[in-house]
């Protein structure tokens, strides 16, 4: 019998060895249960042609073929994959809702003498769970924002106030995204599934009895929009805010988008945009400093002329109640150190 789970924790507390997920790689990619090991019964072209003999020829010919498939590619698995595995193993399978593939699956691993179990509702279930964690509930935690002008290295300080004891949630790490217009990241962004898992589980692993740091954002990040329950306690929490000269702000963003920066032709195309906002005399000034490789003036007027209005409209928007406003001359490492302990010794004697 299917193995029920009731809540996102339960589940991902299965206590089995392993989890396999049997869905096609392109399934899988989209979004998975973590940990879980890809072993596709049916890749991404034999799912797409089981599919259309489905519909175009008839079930009972798509079940055969996709029986003969889905043997085929468990019985290569076993041989390589899995075959290093004793016999107490205990494997836990699962599919897209809980049917034939991992049923199949799992039974063949069974008469081998693994201890194999399936989840009820395969991969829907997980996917339900997530949903009823963001989208249901409300968020667990309290957060206090991280806020200031671009540049102020907001990023750079969660780790160190996470060295320090403070709970942080990094949502710009879980989104692959510096969440501005130059954020793209190497690797590009997951999808919207996987960021909800990333998020889920993150949130499991949070003491509810204390305060949560979030760096300030829109709804979206990159192209991730953010959960209504989150997104509503980001509005409600209080602030702290960072601020530090344009000076040290552009230093910084000179070295932290160093990647973004070298790219000389993706950097105008990123850019180009902004003429309907900023106009084409702004704009031309930026790629006239991109052709000469001035970074650190460029960032100097990208924060002046395009982030600090962006940032001003938004703040005449959302009216912080702060908890403390925390300025710095500079932005370096030792700074940062400084700067951590003073934001962590705020939110460690504050009561949310």
């Amino acid at each position: 019998m299917a193995l029920q789970f009731d809540t996102l924790q339960t589940l991902l507390d299965h206590g089995y060895d392993t989890v396999i997920d049997v869905r096609s790689p392109a399934e899988y990619a989209e979004d998975h249960v973590p940990g879980a090991i890809n072993l596709p019964v049916l890749d991404n072209e034999e799912r797409a042609r089981v599919g259309t003999m489905y519909k175009q020829v008839s079930p009972f010919q798509a079940r055969k073929l996709g029986a003969a498939l889905v043997f085929r590619n468990a019985a290569n698995a076993i041989e390589t994959a899995l075959s290093h595995h004793d016999g107490a193993w205990r494997p836990l399978v699962y599919c897209w809702r809980g049917g034939q593939r991992s049923g199949s699956f799992a039974w063949m691993l069974k008469e081998i003498g693994w201890r194999s179990e399936t989840i009820a509702g395969g991969y829907k279930t997980f996917r339900r769970l997530v949903n009823e964690a963001l989208y249901t509930a409300p968020l667990p935690v309290s957060l206090i924002q991280l806020g200031g002008y671009t540049g102020t290295a907001k990023t750079a300080l969660l780790p160190r106030l996470r060295a320090r004891g403070v709970q942080v949630l990094d949502l710009e790490g879980l989104a692959c995204h510096r969440g501005s217009l130059l954020g793209d990241m190497p690797g590009g962004q997951p999808s919207q599934k996987a960021f909800e898992t990333a998020l889920a589980c993150a949130l499991l692993d949070l003491d509810r009895g204390r305060p949560v740091v979030v760096e300030a954002e829109s709804s979206k990040i990159g192209e991730i929009v953010l959960p209504p329950s989150l997104w509503d306690a980001m509005k409600r929490a209080p602030w702290i805010e960072v601020s530090a000269p344009v000076g040290a702000r552009a230093a910084y963003l000179a070295q932290a988008y160093e990647d973004i920066l070298s790219d000389a032709e993706g950097l105008r195309a990123k850019l180009a945009p902004l003429r309907f906002h900023r106009g084409h005399e702004v704009v031309d000034h930026w790629n006239g400093l991109i052709g000469a490789d001035d970074r650190l003036a460029l960032c100097a007027s990208l924060v002046e002329d395009h982030y600090d209005p962006a940032y001003r409209r938004s703040m005449r928007a959302v009216a912080p109640r702060y908890l403390a406003q925390v300025e710095t001359e500079r932005l370096d490492e030792a700074a940062l150190d400084v700067l951590a302990g003073r934001i962590a010794e705020v939110v460690q004697t504050t009561v949310i």
